[in-house]
């Protein structure tokens, strides 16, 4: 197995994101700093911190310059930060010293690598608030059109109470919407760039260093911090731990599925399921058993991004490169998640049947609570509690359904129809329709 299944050639179409994968290559963050660097020249021009036209030149070969980043990896390496090698291969590239002494002017190294990290996580997130948004949907659909489908709620993995598909579906789709909420109020305080200079202080620059970082953000339709934060990474650790909430929620549909299509419950049927190599009947449920995996991994490295917010004095070296090892992963694996969510989403489809058995199944104490309420209406609650209690383990010593017992002890009442699991949904049809009308109203 390759050291990163995110980005194998062989394990692509299990944990692979193509869409979100050509923003962490090499070339990309190449890229991306070189947009910076041009960036930061124009905006230094217009305010005459450099030379005007050396910023036109710097600005405008920023744009056009192809530079290798495999001839960038030795000096990296040595470095630690890949862009003294990128600003020395820039220079030479120019072929234009009295233009390329003002390329880089004022910035240090982390300015550079944390705003084009910005830009790059811009586009990630507008892919994410489009995959959200479109698995709501799918789900809100899902829901109303079951509201009203009854089935088994189960607790500690025992039949409980009926509840019903559509309710389920929605417990589903009410965590993503909030994650939705969520990440539009944390894009302000996270896509922000950075200038600060090699301390924080920003003394190289001058005093028109808060005018230059205004004018790059907005050069580059990014936030102006006002203020340095190479150290304070609370927005970086924010996103991250948005990155495992949502992915969690997203293993939650997984964990349900994985127990609603194993033999012997068979609620759900997926549109599409794995093979085994040596048992023919097999439909394995691997796309929600990678939901599951995939939050289970996000957990992992939000862990590690969490000790990654905690920076020493005004830069630090170990923990910044903490957060390179793991947020490219948390990135790539949360948007796999999320198309392997769509895709289920897309194509499972509940089994009434399948549900209607386990409903009418088992002599029916799935009934016991609405029994105990509705004796509780004539006599006080702990007889009531007692009476079912006593005719639940009656049902069970000889096989008599609850109903039969109840209409022997209790006549006078339509055991069958007070019982019937459309009569004991309480509010679950209502959630699944509020649900679907939320997402309709935003």
């Amino acid at each position: 197995m390759p050291a990163s299944p995110l980005d194998s050639a062989l394990y692509r179409d299990l944990f692979g994101d193509a869409e979100l994968a050509r923003l962490f290559t090499d070339t990309a963050e190449v890229r991306a700093m070189l947009l910076v660097e041009g960036a930061l020249a124009k905006a230094q021009g217009a305010l005459g911190v450099i030379p005007a036209d050396s910023a036109a030149f710097l600005h405008r070969a920023s744009l056009e310059v192809q530079i290798d980043p495999a001839a960038l990896a030795a000096e990296t390496g040595a470095n630690a930060v890949p862009v003294p090698a990128l600003v020395a291969a820039f220079r030479k590239a120019l072929e234009a010293p009295d233009h390329a002494q003002w390329l880089h002017w004022g910035a240090t190294s982390q300015d550079i690598i944390d705003t084009a990290l910005m830009l790059r996580l811009r586009q990630v997130i507008a892919i994410y608030e489009a995959r959200l948004a479109a698995l709501i949907a799918t789900l809100a659909q899902l829901a109303e059109t079951h509201a009203d489908l009854p089935m088994a709620a189960r607790t500690y993995a025992q039949i409980a109470t009926p509840t019903s598909f559509g309710a389920v579906v929605a417990s589903w789709g009410m965590p993503l919407l909030r994650h939705a909420q969520r990440l539009q109020n944390l894009k302000a305080d996270l896509l922000l760039v950075s200038l600060s200079g090699a301390s924080g202080t920003n003394a190289a620059m001058g005093p028109l260093a808060p005018e230059v970082r205004a004018e790059l953000a907005r050069a580059l339709n990014l936030g102006d911090p006002g203020a340095n934060w190479h150290s304070a990474r609370d927005t970086v650790a924010a996103f991250a731990s948005w990155i495992t909430g949502t992915a969690q929620s997203l293993g939650k549909i997984g964990e349900d599925l994985i127990l609603l299509t194993q033999s012997g419950i068979e609620e759900v049927r997926l549109g599409s399921g794995g093979g085994s190599s040596t048992m023919p009947q097999k439909v394995n449920p691997v796309a929600p058993s990678v939901l599951v995996a995939l939050a289970r991994q996000m957990v992992g490295l939000g862990a590690n991004m969490a000790g990654a917010a905690l920076h020493r004095q005004q830069r630090d070296a170990t923990a910044w490169l903490v957060e390179w090892l793991t947020l490219p992963q948390m990135c790539l694996g949360l948007g796999r998640a999320l198309l392997t969510a769509q895709g289920l989403a897309d194509t499972i489809a509940p089994d009434a049947a399948r549900m209607r058995a386990a409903l009418t199944g088992g002599l029916g104490l799935i009934h016991a609570e609405a029994l105990t309420f509705a004796l509780a209406e004539t006599m006080p609650r702990p007889a009531a509690q007692a009476a079912v209690k006593a005719l639940t383990q009656e049902a069970r010593a000889t096989g008599t359904p609850l109903a039969t017992l109840a209409a022997r002890d209790f006549p006078g009442t339509d055991w069958a129809a007070r019982l019937a699991p459309e009569a004991q949904m309480g509010e679950a049809p209502a959630e699944a329709s509020a649900f679907a009308a939320t997402t309709t109203r935003t």
